[in-house]
């Protein structure tokens, strides 16, 4: 232990530094898009991480433009507008999976292996753009048979005032949310499709993570693997025709890694709320599977037992469509946390 006296202004302060054998102090550290640091359309547990940290770590990241700076320009975007990283993605990587999202990372999480949990906390999310993009195309989006052809729509943001001008006298709130975040999936399932959710949680495309939320995802390669895209600046719940407001953001990421109790399915704690997912092609399957993940939520968390948590989750959990255009449909349930004076 050191001493340190410091004098001035006629008053004494007495500062105490702990020298600790082996602490690390928590580095942030800057990952930006760019062709060597994304991957496009998969997750992979082969995948060479682009960065390493350790537990407590912090990392800005700043994500890339879904579409394509040719269609951007044919909607109206100028094109000193358009990212210049985006730009230099959809130029020039062409190693690409069987799904859209363009992913930056992975990150390797030094600790992280098989059956733990990955801690994602979400410090803060920033638009990267004043626009956003809504596009539906021929054989996607929940009304295939009714929308058999391609439209995209330009919808300016108003960062100030923190809505989109969607029309003439219709504003969007914006929600700013990162659409994609997980970790690799099972090594011997090889590269995996970026599109359907699933235990490496992946394209959840859940509004409600918000700046201040934590995802708790498991973890199933050495190192987590972690990876984030699909910039959203605002969603309705279902995100129907197969986009939202699809955009750029720049999001501050907090890891750390749980070891205890191996999770099969990602949760999540926002500021409000405790939140269990469910993922399967079947509504009716996942839905079952947000409700037992809750179950289990408020029995190991409030102690109470099966049988009353059961009726808690009919009381009190929301369960809401999360998103039914992605090949697994999601449900989430949210428990608001207000409930438990005390506990």
């Amino acid at each position: 232990m050191k001493l340190h006296i410091l004098t001035g202004s006629g008053c004494r302060l007495a500062l105490l530094v702990l020298a600790v054998p082996g602490f690390v102090a928590a580095e942030r550290h800057t990952l930006a898009s760019t062709p060597k640091t994304v991957h496009w359309g998969y997750y992979d547990a082969a995948k060479a991480p682009v960065l390493r940290i350790r537990p407590g770590d912090t990392v800005e990241v700043r994500t890339a433009m879904i579409d394509t700076p040719e269609a951007l320009e044919r909607v109206g975007v100028a094109p000193g507008q358009i990212d210049a990283a985006s730009r230099e993605i959809h130029r020039t990587v062409k190693d690409k999976g069987p799904g859209p999202h363009i992913l930056t990372g992975p990150i390797f999480v030094e600790g992280a292996e098989p059956g733990d949990v990955l801690e994602v906390h979400i410090e803060s999310i920033r638009l990267g753009l004043p626009y956003a993009l809504n596009l539906f195309l021929p054989g996607l989006g929940a009304l295939p048979e009714e929308f058999p052809y391609e439209y995209r729509k330009l919808i300016p943001l108003d960062e100030k005032r923190m809505v989109a001008r969607f029309a003439p006298g219709v504003e969007i709130p914006l929600r700013p949310f990162f659409g994609s975040m997980g970790v690799a999936p099972p090594g011997d399932l090889g590269r995996v499709d970026s599109a359907p959710p699933w235990v490496h949680a992946g394209n959840l495309d859940n509004k409600e993570m918000v700046a201040g939320t934590t995802l708790y995802i498991p973890v199933h390669a050495k190192g987590a693997l972690f990876s984030v895209g699909d910039a959203h600046a605002a969603q309705g719940n279902g995100e129907v025709c197969v986009t939202a407001l699809e955009t750029v953001l720049s999001g501050v990421f907090r890891f750390n890694v749980r070891k205890g109790p191996r999770r099969l399915w990602p949760r999540a704690e926002t500021p409000t709320h405790l939140m269990t997912m469910g993922f399967d092609e079947s509504l009716d399957t996942a839905m079952k599977i947000a409700l037992r993940e809750m179950i289990g939520v408020i029995v190991e968390r409030f102690k109470l037992s099966r049988e009353d948590a059961y009726v808690l989750a009919s009381d009190a959990v929301d369960f809401s469509i999360t998103q039914v255009v992605d090949g697994k449909r999601g449900v989430h349930a949210m428990l608001p946390k207000s409930l438990f004076v005390g506990r």
